[in-house]
């Protein structure tokens, strides 16, 4: 059964959030204050973590953050901030995906189902050789999941190494933002369009020399990304 670690610091959300998890099938827990939960979340094997981004002792910023140092986890922050900087600033910081309060239980089951789906998909890899795909100094390992630009090796969170791997696999070809959202996160936008530009930025600042200048992803203004071969 997978494991969701919820850290919530209301009650009644954290609750409701895990009955309906659990009516699908999930094993779940719930930290009710940051610095237990990253506790939790860096000592146990979760399959997923359902982030609160206000929360007591340590802000759900600083959770991630820590998190995404050590672990590729899932995180799928939720917040009652609506601002686009926070949810910019929570992607930059490595979370998944992001939604805003109110939401409605069911949306967040159908998100979670979708980045796990996902996760054990490129995590179940039983191909015996690596599967790299080598253009101009950028060596991707599909398998290991590993990105070297000219023999130096970046980290790349879950998403980015998808983004990134996705572009690369489909090279000359343009594709809107909204295309990116529905293939890397298995879903419509739903006006979640900074989450592919936050994603392509933090790429950029990994693989380019020269960000304004870039070499590998292009920006089609009024359109949206092409991988140039």
């Amino acid at each position: 059964m997978s494991k969701i670690l919820i850290i919530e610091d209301e009650v009644a959300i954290a609750d409701l959030e895990k009955d309906y998890l659990e009516l699908s099938g999930f094993d779940v827990q719930i930290e009710y204050a940051g610095d237990k939960g990253l506790t939790r979340a860096l000592k146990e094997d979760f399959d997923l973590i359902v982030l609160d981004l206000m929360l007591p002792g340590i802000d759900g910023f600083e959770v991630c953050r820590r998190i995404r140092e050590e672990k590729n986890v899932p995180i799928l922050m939720v917040s009652a901030k609506k601002d686009d900087i926070d949810k910019i600033r929570g992607l930059g910081l490595g979370a998944d995906d992001y939604m805003t309060k109110p939401f409605s239980p069911s949306e967040l089951v159908a998100r979670v189902k979708a980045h796990m789906a996902r996760y054990e998909r490129l995590t179940s890899s039983h191909q015996k050789t690596n599967d790299i795909i080598e253009i101009r100094g950028l060596k991707i390992d599909k398998t290991a999941r590993r990105v070297w630009i000219n023999g130096e090796e970046k980290a790349f969170t879950t998403k980015e190494f998808d983004l990134l791997t996705f572009l690369a696999e489909n090279p000359n070809h343009v594709f809107t933002k909204e295309e990116l959202f529905r293939e890397i996160w298995d879903m419509e936008s739903i006006g979640d369009i900074a989450t592919v530009t936050v994603h392509i930025k933090k790429i950029r600042e990994k693989i380019e020399v020269d960000t304004a200048n870039p070499q590998y992803i292009e920006t089609i203004w009024g359109v949206g990304y092409r991988f140039k071969v």
